[in-house]
Order: structure tokens, then C-alpha cells, then sequence
């Protein structure tokens, strides 16, 4: 599918909007933080932040037209939040190049992609409940472009409490 295919531009958009909802979520978290639980047998913050990384390793296999899913052992918060946009940008990257896609764009959106939104939100409710909330926003208004998958995003337009 050539670049300009208006289900890829949506999917990198979706892309986009999960590294700003992700970095959102994820900025200036207490230390703590990634090893906060909720109750026995739930993960931590740093545990679901290393199944994101997990899920744009397996978006990219399925891109192109593997299923190979591989669960990562986690690593210090930091080295994870680089994992995170390192796999959201070569995911990106991929998405950006004219080569033909092994799985569907209706897949990879049904997959991984609306499984990271779902693991974004977990960060964000967590964030809360560890007494350190990220300020509610309206993503409506937010600056998402396409491409824009790294740490380094927009400020926010108008956020609230």
C-alpha cells in the first residue's frame, strides 16, 4: 500500500496519538511508580509499560505478515520508556514505506494498536491511584501529528483537574 493510503495516514495517526497520550502518562513519574500494584497479581506500571514495547515488536512482525509474539523480560523504567519510542518509531517508520502490508490495517489497528491505547490508559489510571495523577486533558484539542511518535511532543493545548 502506497503511503498516502488513507488507512495507513489513520493508523499512523493512531500512532501518533499513543506516543502523546503515552508520554503524557508516562513524564515525570515518581521513581516509585514503576513498581506500584494495585493488588496481588496485577502488574506494575513498569510491567505494562514493558508489554507495550512488547506489542510494537509484535506490530512490527505482523506488518510484516508474522505472528510472532515474544513476552520481554522488564528493565528499569527509563530503558523501557526508550523502548516504548523506539519500537512506536520503527513501527512508524514501516507503516511510512511503500511496501505491501503482511496483515490488514484493520488488524494491526484491532491488535496492538488499540491494545496500547488500553495499556496507556492502565499507566494513567495508575497514576492516579499512586497519588501522582496526570492532569486531565481535551485530546480533541491536542497538537497529534502524524509522525510524531518520540518522546518529544506537543504541549498540552488545554488540560484541566
Amino acid at each position: 500500500m502506497p503511503a498516502a493510503d488513507p488507512e495507513l495516514r489513520l493508523l499512523r495517526h493512531a500512532l501518533a496519538t499513543v506516543a502523546y497520550r503515552g508520554g503524557k502518562a508516562l513524564r515525570a513519574a515518581p521513581a516509585e511508580f514503576a513498581e506500584f500494584r494495585v493488588a496481588a497479581g496485577t502488574r506494575t506500571p513498569l510491567e505494562i509499560l514493558a508489554h507495550l514495547g512488547d506489542l510494537f515488536d509484535w506490530a512490527l512482525h505482523l506488518a510484516d505478515g508474522e505472528h510472532l509474539w515474544q513476552d520481554s523480560t522488564p528493565i528499569s523504567w527509563e530503558r523501557e520508556v526508550e523502548r516504548f519510542f523506539g519500537r512506536l518509531a520503527a513501527f512508524d517508520a514501516r507503516l511510512a514505506t511503500p511496501r505491501p502490508l503482511g496483515s490488514t490495517a484493520t488488524q494491526l489497528f484491532q491488535g496492538p494498536i488499540a491494545d496500547a491505547l488500553t495499556h496507556v490508559g492502565q499507566i494513567a489510571m495508575l497514576r492516579r491511584l499512586a497519588g501522582s495523577p496526570v492532569r486531565g486533558e481535551n485530546y480533541f484539542k491536542a497538537e497529534i501529528a502524524v509522525g510524531r511518535v518520540g518522546v518529544e511532543q506537543a504541549a498540552p493545548r488545554r488540560e484541566f483537574e
